[in-house]
């Protein structure tokens, strides 16, 4: 019997690969000056490029956890039809939505449907890294293993999966508290533009520094020259931005050219990460074999 894969809003997946992979999701939240969002609905498209512009206009911006009842629906509706579930959670260093979620989806569970298997992994992805680490699962569950297997194999790959992102503008960060003031206005005066990446135990830190936009986003490309399984030229890249397609575009051309990557999913950073590191960030994931 084949088993449901279940993950967040914030894994950033484009409708046309959830449905490719009979992927389901649980929608986050956010709002915009008391008016209530989620950042994604089947069959919905958000207006991500408005998300962005109010970002840009400073209206205030704020995220929350998936609803219960959007969960107890979804959820009830896979274990009624006797599906069993792997739930894919949003990196719990970043988000308190895998603990929110898989707590909630394992008491469903055992008072009420005893006869469904479950598994709960923290994916310690965000953004489309997430998203690429799901796809991979999905993979593995279309190559016919068992719930059991696929859950295995993704705990045994959490660290496979490098995250390397750069923003444009540090006031985010800095109102997000992992920057202080001072140093988001010195960077912004100096045009500085940070390097940063998710670790092993999933929490955002800052590795580098540059100065200039174009040199941040060819300092992602060397990310991936150095840390990117081979070979380079069969990887899928993924690339989620903050409203800046243009760089993104440029981005992945780098790939094509030096090093015969073709393979690409480019999309807008959902509204729930997207708030709190802003317009004009550049997200990059790939495979890796090296630490992350």
């Amino acid at each position: 019997m084949t088993f449901t894969i279940l993950t967040d809003s914030s894994s950033n997946l484009p409708e046309s690969l959830i449905d490719a992979h009979n992927l389901k999701i649980l929608p986050l939240e956010f709002t915009v000056e008391e008016q209530v969002y989620y950042s994604y609905l089947k069959g919905s498209v958000t207006d991500i490029t408005q998300f962005y512009t109010m970002m840009r206009e400073g209206k205030v911006i704020t995220t929350s956890l998936p609803k219960f009842e959007d969960v107890n629906a979804i959820i009830r509706e896979e274990f009624e039809a006797g599906n069993d579930v792997l739930y894919l959670g949003f990196d719990s260093a970043l988000s308190g939505t895998y603990e929110h979620c898989s707590s909630f989806i394992e008491r469903i569970r055992d008072e009420e449907y005893p006869d469904c298997k479950l598994e709960c992994v923290d994916t310690k992805a965000a953004a489309l890294g997430q998203g690429l680490f799901v796809l991979s699962a999905a993979k593995v569950r279309e190559e016919g293993k068992s719930l059991a297997e696929t859950a295995e194999w993704a705990r045994a790959n959490t660290l496979s999966f490098a995250h390397w992102f750069t923003v444009d503008d540090l006031s985010y960060l800095q109102r997000g508290g992992r920057l202080s003031k001072g140093v988001a206005v010195a960077g912004s005066l100096l045009n500085i533009k940070p390097i940063l990446h998710v670790d092993e135990i999933g929490r955002l830190v800052p590795m580098d520094k540059v100065r200039g936009r174009r040199k941040s986003l060819q300092m992602l490309v060397e990310k991936f020259a150095q840390g990117a399984s081979e070979p380079k030229s069969k990887q899928l890249v993924c690339i989620s931005h903050g409203d800046c397609l243009e760089d993104a575009e440029f981005v992945a051309a780098q790939f094509s050219e030096r090093f015969g990557v073709s393979d690409f999913v480019i999309n807008c950073l959902d509204p729930v990460i997207g708030a709190h590191v802003g317009p004009g960030t550049i997200a990059l994931f790939f495979v890796t074999d090296k630490e992350r």
